[in-house]
């Protein structure tokens, strides 16, 4: 992916132009499923690296991988913006919404799968729950459903190491403007009124097939986050990684590509209920 470079398209969003940086994965498997990636908290299109690309060959599917507004080269936040509690379901059921459709993706002929890390895991279970006909399943890795004492304490490390070190320079690579996704994602999460912000009701509405994966050396969040989404939804799939931490991508690919390979030809025969 990183040789490939990004396509741009504007949407419309709380009634001003967005320009969404993004890449189609292998489309020339006319037909084949699609599986949409939403990135981290801090992450962006091309943070992902390979990863997308490896996993739609391993399962011989399309991707779509893209940057959320305020990320990588997607119209920066503004300096004054400040993100409100819902900013996740803001982009869950707005912004990828308005995406889909003005990429022309038929969400009624063949529903998209997705695959979200992180704060782009809780947007997937976000959309699968209000929008039950418009996804065929979903990965969520290292999601939140919940606010816990040691994500609070790792982002409070994060904005120190921003301040202080060379986390800004190396987030530059990644982002036209670094402090765009830093700064929006920092200061919401770490606002004492979000500590309140959960999403363990919403998400018991939904019906797709759901896979849940968790490094166990996760330093934003511990195993009640998707044991949290297990209690509430008894057909999701669990998947605890060993000497893995909040980047289970990263940390253990192979085994990522093969758990989600699996579980998405399992499932994928449309006779889920």
């Amino acid at each position: 992916m990183a040789q490939k470079d990004s396509e741009f398209v504007e949407i419309r969003w709380r009634d001003r132009a967005v320009r969404i940086e993004h890449q189609w994965l292998s489309p020339e498997r006319v037909g084949a499923p699609l599986i949409v990636f939403l990135h981290e908290g801090l992450g962006s299109l091309a943070m992902w690296k390979d990863f997308p690309q490896q996993l739609c060959d391993a399962a011989g599917w399309r991707g779509l991988v893209y940057s959320r507004p305020g990320y990588g080269q997607s119209t920066p936040r503004a300096a004054d913006e400040v993100w409100s509690n819902d900013f996740m379901h803001c982009q869950a059921l707005e912004v990828l919404p308005a995406l889909l459709k003005t990429l022309a993706v038929d969400i009624e002929a063949q529903p998209p799968w997705l695959y979200g890390h992180s704060d782009g895991g809780s947007m997937a279970l976000l959309y699968a729950a209000h929008f039950p006909a418009a996804i065929a399943g979903a990965v969520v890795a290292a999601p939140h459903i919940l606010v816990e004492d040691i994500s609070v304490s790792s982002i409070e490390l994060a904005r120190l190491a921003y301040l202080e070190t060379d986390l800004r320079a190396r987030l530059a690579k990644y982002h036209d403007d670094p402090d765009s996704p830093f700064w929006g994602w920092n200061r919401i999460w770490l606002n004492p009124a979000f500590r309140s912000w959960s999403i363990e009701a919403e998400i018991a509405r939904i019906r797709c097939p759901l896979l849940a994966l968790q490094g166990l050396n996760d330093e934003y969040g511990t195993l009640r986050q998707i044991q949290g989404i297990a209690e509430r939804l008894p057909h999701t799939e669990l998947l605890e990684l060993a000497n893995c931490g909040h980047s289970p991508h990263r940390d253990q690919p192979e085994k990522v590509i093969k758990a989600v390979t699996q579980f998405v030809h399992n499932h994928n025969r449309g006779d889920f209920l």
